[in-house]
């Protein structure tokens, strides 16, 4: 941080990292269009912990004929995982959630400023004109070799204005490059989709030919945490950015378009949108695990680029979850439908919300976690709310305890197998919208939502597997024999689901300290004559 600005940019954000070994640097000639987020996405798909992911900051880049480029690339350092995230957001994960609703109820005026770091470069006119300039000049990355037909910006602000309130909105959407003053900007056009998309259309119906706009790489964190995070479409997000900083956000006027960005941000193209052509966009690898084909969509005419001089350029890890982008989504999306569902709509039973990241990229399946013993009405409720928190989001949503841990797939499938009845504990909600997926968005069909009730409805006996010490005695022995290093995985131990008596407790531990015979003494005066085979025995109600 520096005077006149309380809060981290990108630089002091990446030396935190690096601080704290979360930053991997590669000064190895890596080309851009074919080995960066491959190498990257390796981190994600190689079987590495989260806790395990790091950035990466890329020194020294070419792209596929050899063209080297001044400016350095990071890739993950606002999300490859969430410890990485909360050094962004300058709180602990378990805090995050209040850090944001503070920020959204005490909102702080950005601080407008004139000169500005992200206006140390300037390039207008013929400097954006022919190969090596204007955007060509800049290193972006291809996402998805061998599917992926442009370089494309990930890490993205995209600020446009309301033509009739006047208010700014920021979101992050994907930018596909076009030639070294053109480039196509994907905005989503479903229900619950993109802001910038709402201006584009009051743009389109007061007659404009053109919508200003300018896309932003490199924001402060805070800032940076806007552009994923849904909030009310009127609701400027610099004010709430200032929130999270606890400091106003220094911003400053762009040079072509009558639009604010931040002072600090390391690259701003400024442009134009075209309201009345459109322009083919993709193929493009998406969040939702497909590839994106070729749809029309809004060209935008460079009119300036500006950065600083020591510029770094970031780039989202976003494609089949998991991914930087998911997770920046997941650790802001549950907390947000958390609070929803307990504060909003007063289930109280509600103790966690999970979206399920691998591969279906958290709007499809969500998890909700309930107290044992929670009506069932108020799990209903729940599933509902869940479902319904977005109107693209929510296509399966399974009810269940804290006992299973809902990034564990094979958990929720056990808790599914033996604490479901389908034909009570399963309803289909009709008439939702297709959402974020590999179909058209566009084409209106329709979909449904499965809302499943996998909670216990009453005791049932233990986890067979063994109990919590006897594990932990045995996980000692095999690191002492120096046996490949154990990852656990819920559940590693066995433990009480409600049915067990003390009787049966006693009789284990005598079984485990070699006393098994006891136990055979005590079953041998247990013996009744002319009861059938398999009839339940408790020892707490012995028959007469």
């Amino acid at each position: 941080m520096t005077a006149g600005r309380g809060y981290p940019d990108l630089h002091d954000h990446l030396a935190t990292l690096k601080e704290k070994g979360l930053l991997v640097t590669i000064d190895a000639k890596i080309d851009k269009d074919s080995e960066l987020h491959p190498l990257v996405r390796w981190e994600f798909v190689g079987g590495l912990p989260e806790s395990e992911r790091k950035a990466f900051l890329f020194t020294n880049i070419v792209d596929g004929r050899g063209r080297a480029y001044s400016m350095p690339v990071v890739v993950g350092a606002i999300a490859a995982n969430r410890a990485i995230y909360s050094v962004g957001m300058g709180a602990e994960v378990d805090k995050i959630e209040a850090k944001w609703e503070h920020a959204i109820a005490h909102p702080i005026d950005p601080r407008i400023v004139n000169d500005a770091p992200c206006h140390e470069v300037i390039h207008e006119g013929a400097d954006l004109q022919g190969e090596g300039k204007g955007l060509d000049a800049l290193p972006i990355p291809i996402s998805t070799p061998g599917f992926d037909s442009a370089p494309t910006l990930t890490a993205t602000n995209v600020i446009t204005r309301d033509p009739d309130t006047g208010i700014q909105n920021m979101g992050t959407y994907r930018a596909a490059l076009k030639a070294p003053d053109r480039l196509v900007v994907r905005m989503a056009t479903r229900v619950g989709g993109a802001g910038g998309y709402q201006h584009y259309l009051k743009h389109q119906k007061r007659g404009d030919k053109t919508m200003p706009c300018a896309i932003v790489l490199g924001c402060p964190p805070y800032v940076a945490f806007m552009g994923p995070q849904k909030l009310p479409i009127d609701l400027d997000e610099f004010k709430v950015a200032g929130g999270l900083a606890g400091a106003p956000i220094n911003v400053v006027r762009a040079r072509t378009v009558d639009l604010m960005v931040p002072a600090e941000a390391e690259v701003v193209i400024e442009g134009l949108i075209d309201t009345e052509y459109v322009e083919p966009e993709a193929p493009f690898g998406e969040s939702h695990g497909h590839i994106a084909l070729e749809e029309y969509n809004m060209p935008m005419r460079v009119t300036a680029i500006t950065h600083r001089r020591d510029a770094v350029i970031p780039s989202y890890i976003s494609q089949v979850a998991p991914s930087e982008s998911s997770v920046i989504k997941r650790v802001s999306y549950e907390p947000l439908i958390l609070t929803h569902l307990r504060d909003t709509l007063s289930i109280k039973g509600v103790k966690r919300v999970s979206l399920h990241e691998p591969l279906t990229g958290l709007l499809r399946v969500t998890v909700v976690t309930v107290e044992k013993g929670t009506p069932r009405t108020e799990i209903w409720r729940a599933l509902n709310g869940a479902a319904f928190f977005k109107g693209d989001m929510g296509k399966i949503c399974i009810a269940v305890n804290d006992d299973i841990d809902p990034d564990n797939a094979d958990a929720i499938l056990w808790a599914m197998a033996y604490r479901m009845n389908p034909s009570e504990d399963v309803q289909t909600v009709l008439h939702r919208g297709q959402g974020h997926g590999p179909k058209r968005e566009s084409d209106n069909d329709e979909d449904s939502t499965l809302l499943m009730d996998a909670t216990m409805k009453g005791d049932l006996p233990p986890l067979a597997l063994p109990t919590r010490e006897y594990m932990e005695r045995a996980k000692a022995i095999w690191e002492k024999l120096g046996l490949p290093a154990l990852r656990p995985q819920a559940p590693w131990f066995g433990y009480s689901l409600g049915d067990w008596l003390p009787q049966w407790d006693e009789a284990a531990k005598r079984a485990a300290t070699g006393r098994y015979l006891e136990n055979g003494r005590i079953s041998d005066q247990q013996k009744r004559k002319g009861v059938k085979p398999e009839t339940k025995f408790r020892p707490d109600k012995m028959l007469d």
